[in-house]
């Protein structure tokens, strides 16, 4: 039984809300629909539209986009529309029919190299997870069917999944140039098929979910919010682009010491302890002038 849970996210338009589901509900493929007849081919837009304030119902991925006419404040109906949506999926009801015209769009992936040399980075055209996801052995790859397949080559050493890319970090035992066409097209064909890259309840069980998040942001103290928000604005659109990421873990008010986890391409990467000291730790000093003493990275 799928355990379907939904969110709220507001958009930059106040008349769009995105209602996020902890697993996807469609195939990489992505619909529109403008009015009840539009969507025939959808019993869950069509469900949506008997709403009188719902203009317009977009489906992708792993949420429903829904655009209101001005008669009611998203504030007071949201928080409905994401228990009925929610309810729905869990009663098995049908998200788009099979018959429904879909904009057919090619699954491509191509292979980046990163500043770590261990590391490769596979980008798709398609958003492939919902969360962040690190696994480092085919123990812990139980939750992620992609990540242990990969694990079934010799050389693969970690996984580590982002939005629409996916970090491999290899053994010395081979070079990338013997590999990387193989595993790019291993998973390119993954991804076509359309099976899980990680089960639903992965970012639940692994505490990434969007509200769970959420919550422990809520929890902390509040110069550790605002190394959280830096890092967030600054450091991690930089660290992604190479493969990899970086995480909060803790802040010390005594010592004024700051850790971090270091994952995908960022861990064990020759120049991480450079970036780290000479460029995260110099910013946090500069941002939060007497609160910073020192960066470390937990693992490396």
């Amino acid at each position: 039984m799928n355990s379907f849970k939904v969110s709220v996210q507001e958009t930059s338009n106040n008349a769009i809300v995105k209602f996020e589901v902890n697993q996807f509900i469609t195939k990489h493929q992505s619909f529109e629909f403008n009015n009840i007849d539009e969507a025939k081919a959808s019993p869950l837009a069509q469900q949506l539209f008997y709403l009188p304030f719902v203009k317009k119902v977009y489906i992708s991925g792993n949420f429903v986009a829904v655009e209101r006419y001005d008669i009611v404040e998203w504030s007071d109906v949201q928080d409905e529309v994401a228990q009925q949506i929610e309810a729905y999926l869990n009663d098995g009801g049908i998200v788009v029919e099979v018959t429904a015209a879909v904009k057919k769009v090619p699954v491509t992936v191509y292979a980046e190299s990163t500043p770590n040399p261990a590391v490769m980075k596979f980008v798709a055209n398609k958003k492939i997870v919902t969360a962040l996801f690190e696994f480092t052995s085919i123990e812990e790859a139980k939750l992620s069917p992609l990540a242990t397949e990969l694990f079934h080559f010799p050389f693969v050493k970690s996984v580590f999944f982002d939005e629409n890319y996916v970090s491999v970090t290899k053994y010395d035992i081979t070079e990338w140039q013997d590999i990387t066409i193989e595993l790019r097209e291993y998973i390119k064909k993954y991804i076509e098929s359309g099976k899980q890259v990680v089960l639903p309840e992965a970012a639940e069980t692994l505490k990434t979910s969007t509200k769970q998040l959420d919550n422990h942001f809520e929890s902390l103290d509040d110069i550790s919010k605002e190394i959280v928000n830096i890092l967030e604005e600054y450091v991690k659109p930089a660290v992604a682009s190479d493969g990899g990421n970086i995480q909060f873990i803790s802040y010390d008010a005594n010592t004024k010491n700051v850790s971090v986890m270091l994952q995908g391409a960022c861990s064990g990467c020759p120049s991480s302890t450079y970036t780290l000291k000479s460029g995260i730790e110099n910013m946090l000093k500069e941002m939060l002038p007497g609160k910073i003493e020192m960066v470390e990275a937990i693992n490396g």
